[in-house]
């Protein structure tokens, strides 16, 4: 039920899994293998006193290896997404995505394991097996009603938690919004009556957890495709027929009569605007056929304008997204080493999301619907998926439950430690550029993407517009569209080109460019060479002209030739000079580098205000910015004839009202290393580890961010240039087509900060 309505390219989706390294995941040693000790300590002989403390004692298995940590995702490929039953191995792509949702939403490892077979009970007995390896077992695409008998059998015999996704996942989403739903309109659960039409894995799971939650058996009225389900059937099994019900209606226009709730797990269409002006008044409908919704919410609110309305798409407000369950189920579970997910876990995650929708929503969220204010009503009955508390709420709220009911072998003493706990797990950063992306999308922009003719770049510009984030204007020649008909776009036409050598707005860059060049020596003539010839020139023109809101350039030349050719056209934002931040991305931490690609040597004014600067920008990063002056000394040893310039953008600080903390000047290791900065230097200034580092010139930045960037791959973003009057982004040379749609979500999500020329 995660539908996102984002369009891509099927050349798009298979480059992005096959690039680099095939498939989306890989092991990472979590201890050093860097010498020969480290090897013998890991395997022979250190490993063998593990190995025996274990066979001593098997809980020991949590303190010493990944078990405790380790999720399996298994599926045998029956009911793959919408796509029906293609076998155990095509499953596997959805399986590695699965695996990457749990480590990015709540640090949970994962590893995918497809299962070769349509047996049952030989999938059970494989799978029980494995118990020793994981701490958890997620269930996933499992057709009906084999779902049923292997979850119900892997409860059974194994003692760690298992949970088949497909169905408690949507009927966990779905109490959430149903809770607040009911509360809105002033119902009770034990007193609302409900249709569930579908009566499959998720329709079952869903009808089953919330008359757990209190609503009466009589109340619930369930359909397949032959119509309700009642008594009098007899092509039922044993799960339709568990929720049988005697009544004489026998359609779902029928079962609708007088229905609160519509609960449709079914098909698109299935639900018709007439039928829903037989409900009652308030109608809670949840449409979660996947991809396309049973009514859409403007045809349900056209037939009943007081009705909620959730679905299982990101286009239209509450999303039933099972990414905001499943992975924060876990969590929970794993930190009490619970042997099941039982139903007083599964209400308490409802609960608890129910609850965080109540609250006041924060600003990053917010942003993601275009800066419009969430609030708790008739269009918000379910969190954002990227909203931050999620980790720490819903985790918290299962562990608990799984202590009161005794299924937690170790229970939390603290919670207000655990949840601390939870929180420091995941990077902010992560979270806020993924509400990036979702505000690009309910905020698009038009972005210049000035090197129209390179591949890369009109990779990005499909990825760009296909996924909703904006329109792209290539800057280029005749040939873009015949380039973009080879990469396998039907209609290029629908993409817009600007042709400086043909272009009607030419002579509005000339006349923009000249006003600005004519004292400074440059001809008219020179003007039209220049925007003639060169795509920065003419785009950027575009940008100053509000011909477009934002503009990417620079996989074509090194990134100082850009930004001069940019700087003759666009203004600083103030008397100082831009300056580059390099974005070092980690699983729990973000560190900011600057300047990586402006200054040579930086005034102690020039670093104190790039200290001010990159303070902001983390914080629009989602994080509290922690300054490191860095040098190749800490406080003065060994002595250096180059940290006069750093003690002095300390001491300016020190003589402004700033509001982060700072200190220098501290060797790279010592500002990154809290522990050693309380051991050796107890008067250090900061609370923790610097997330901001800022360099004491160019040629130590550029080299530090070129050489992380060449190791860390993709956790590597920008330079992100700061500091000029419009949003303008230059991408390295070596950038990738997800780094310039990186740049240019960023880039747009800038332009209601900037002044428009």
């Amino acid at each position: 039920m995660s539908e996102s309505n984002v369009k891509f390219s099927e050349a798009e989706a298979l480059h992005f899994h096959s690039r680099g390294r095939p498939g989306k995941i890989e092991i990472i040693a979590s201890k050093p293998m860097a010498t020969q000790r480290d090897l013998s300590l890991a395997y022979s002989p250190g490993v063998a006193v593990p190995v025996r403390a274990i066979a001593e004692d098997p809980a020991t298995a949590y303190d010493y290896t990944a078990k405790g940590n380790l999720v399996a995702v298994i599926s045998n490929g029956t009911a793959i997404l919408g796509l029906g039953d293609l076998g155990a191995l095509a499953s596997k792509p959805v399986m590695e995505g699965k695996a990457v949702l749990f480590k990015r939403f709540a640090d949970v490892d994962s590893i995918d394991l497809e299962v070769d077979t349509r047996d049952a009970e030989a999938f059970i007995n494989a799978v029980a097996l494995l118990e020793p390896s994981f701490g958890g077992i997620n269930l996933e695409d499992i057709a009906a009603p084999d779902c049923f008998v292997i979850e119900q059998a892997l409860r059974e015999r194994m003692n760690i938690p298992v949970f088949h996704d497909d169905q408690h996942g949507t009927a966990i989403i779905t109490a959430a919004g149903l809770i607040n739903a009911c509360l809105l309109t002033g119902r009770a659960l034990k007193d609302i009556k409900v249709v569930v039409n579908g009566a499959g894995a998720a329709a079952i799971a869903c009808t089953e957890l919330i008359k757990a939650m209190g609503v009466r058996s009589d109340h619930v009225m369930m359909c397949d495709r032959s119509g309700v389900i009642h008594k009098g059937r007899d092509d039922l099994d044993q799960w339709k027929s568990a929720h049988a019900v005697d009544t004489d209606r026998r359609t779902l226009e029928e079962a609708l009569d007088g229905a609160d709730v519509f609960l449709g797990l079914s098909a698109a269409r299935a639900l018709k605007p007439e039928w829903v002006t037989k409900m009652a008044p308030q109608p809670i409908i949840f449409a979660m056929a996947n991809p396309d919704p049973e009514i859409t919410p403007p045809e349900a609110k056209a037939a009943r304008p007081d009705a909620i309305v959730a679905t299982g798409r990101s286009d239209y407000p509450n999303q039933v997204n099972n990414v905001l369950g499943f992975p924060f189920i876990f969590r929970g579970a794993l930190d009490v080493r619970a042997t099941a997910i039982n139903d007083e876990m599964k209400i308490a995650a409802a609960n608890a999301l129910a609850e965080l929708a109540r609250e006041a929503v924060p600003e990053e969220v917010a942003a993601a619907y275009g800066g419009k204010s969430q609030r708790f009503g008739a269009d918000y009955i379910i969190p954002a998926p990227f909203d931050p508390r999620l980790l720490e709420v819903v985790p918290a709220a299962v562990a608990e439950a799984a202590m009161r009911s005794g299924v937690a072998q170790r229970p939390i003493e603290n919670f207000a430690a655990y949840r601390q706990t939870l929180r420091a797990r995941l990077n902010p950063t992560v979270s806020v550029l993924s509400l990036a992306y979702e505000a690009a999308k309910a905020n698009p922009k038009r972005v210049l993407f000035a090197e129209g003719e390179e591949h890369v770049v009109l990779r990005a510009a499909i990825a760009f517009k296909e996924g909703g984030y904006g329109t792209p204007v290539l800057v280029g020649r005749d040939d873009v569209h015949d380039r973009l008909r080879e990469l396998g776009i039907d209609d290029p036409s629908g993409y817009e080109v600007l042709n400086s050598r043909n272009s009607p707005l030419v002579g509005r860059a000339v006349d923009h460019l000249y006003a600005r060049l004519q004292r400074k020596g440059y001809l008219r003539r020179e003007i039209e060479r220049m925007v003639n010839q060169d795509r920065n020139y003419f785009a950027a023109a575009m940008l100053a002209l509000g011909e477009a809101d934002a503009m990417i350039t620079g996989v074509t030349r090194p990134f100082s030739q850009s930004l001069k050719q940019i700087e003759m056209v666009i203004d600083h934002e103030d008397q100082s000079d831009p300056f580059g931040v390099n974005i070092i991305v980690g699983q729990n931490q973000t560190v900011l580098v600057a300047d990586t690609a402006v200054t040579e040597r930086p005034t102690a004014e020039q670093l104190a205000t790039i200290a001010i600067r990159s303070a902001a920008f983390a914080r629009r990063m989602g994080q509290e910015p922690r300054v490191a002056f860095v040098s190749y000394t800490t406080f003065g040893n060994p002595p250096g004839a180059y940290v006069g310039e750093l003690r002095e953008a300390v001491a300016l600080l020190d003589s402004r009202t700033v509001d982060f903390e700072y200190e220098g000047e501290m060797a790279p290791d010592v500002a990154l290393n809290h522990d050693m900065q309380r051991r050796y230097y107890p008067f250090s200034r900061l609370t923790g580890p610097a997330n901001i580092l800022i360099m004491p010139g160019l040629q130590s930045a550029s080299l530090s961010a070129k050489l992380l960037r060449a190791l860390s791959g993709e956790n590597m973003l920008g330079p992100f240039l700061l500091g000029m009057k419009l949003p303008v982004q230059i991408a390295p040379m070596t950038a990738g087509a997800s780094d310039l749609v990186t740049l240019a979500v960023l880039a747009a999500g800038a332009v209601d900060g900037k002044r428009r020329g």
